[in-house]
């Protein structure tokens, strides 16, 4: 006789995305907060478009900026995300977000042991102001936040190319962008990224897309 956990449908198991943005006032020059806007819009509705019955995405959004990084969006399922808007101020508190975004990763009640290896995306355009080696190693190279996958953009000259080398998983997942527009061909990866680890059969195995050419991108 059948037991009752063979017809028991598998819940997906959650797969965390951790968003964290600079909203300092660089970003505020040459249209780069309004792209941002735009292409976290854009992230948040293509990921709600997609459907797996493996993994279900949660998002978080952090952002950074003034004399503090703040939790914008707590970890949420993507059915429930509403878009954020940002205006660009003060200086770069990164070290501040980094250290969020390790105390939310060690949440066992936040993120469950079932729960996929997180994705965290970092955006930026200008170097920390704040104390940030310590905590980006801790997030980096300690505990639970070591296995996370993790993807940064950097724009412009100004950003911290050699802070962010060392931040990614693997030298792909750094982009380098020198305008607004490249904003959202970056958000496009993203996209692409997360949903390729959505329905893969071994979502815990990243592999990396390509980024899309210009040709690609919907304006």
């Amino acid at each position: 006789m059948d037991s009752l956990n063979d017809f028991l449908i598998q819940k997906p198991r959650p797969l965390p995305v951790i968003v964290a943005v600079d909203r300092s006032g660089s970003m505020g020059t040459n249209g780069k907060i309004d792209a941002l806007n735009i292409a976290l819009k854009d992230f948040i509705n293509s990921i709600k478009d997609e459907d797996s019955n493996k993994a279900e995405i949660h998002i978080s959004l952090f952002s950074f900026g003034g004399e503090s990084a703040t939790c914008d969006i707590p970890l949420t399922p993507i059915s429930q995300v509403n878009t954020q808007t940002y205006q660009a101020q003060g200086r770069t508190p990164m070290g501040g977000a980094f250290t969020m975004l390790k105390e939310l990763i060690e949440d066992k009640v936040q993120i469950p042991s079932r729960s996929y290896k997180p994705t965290i995306v970092l955006l930026t355009d200008g170097i920390p102001t704040d104390d940030f080696l310590s905590p980006m190693n801790e997030l980096i190279n300690d505990g639970r936040s070591s296995k996370a996958f993790r993807i940064a953009m950097a724009i412009g000259d100004d950003a911290d190319h050699n802070m962010l080398s060392k931040f990614v998983s693997s030298p792909e997942y750094l982009v380098l962008g020198d305008s607004a527009r490249d904003i959202r061909k970056f958000f496009r990866f993203v996209t692409m990224s997360v949903t390729q680890r959505m329905k893969s059969q071994t979502p815990d195995m990243q592999q990396i897309p390509q980024m899309p050419d210009d040709e690609t991108l919907d304006f």
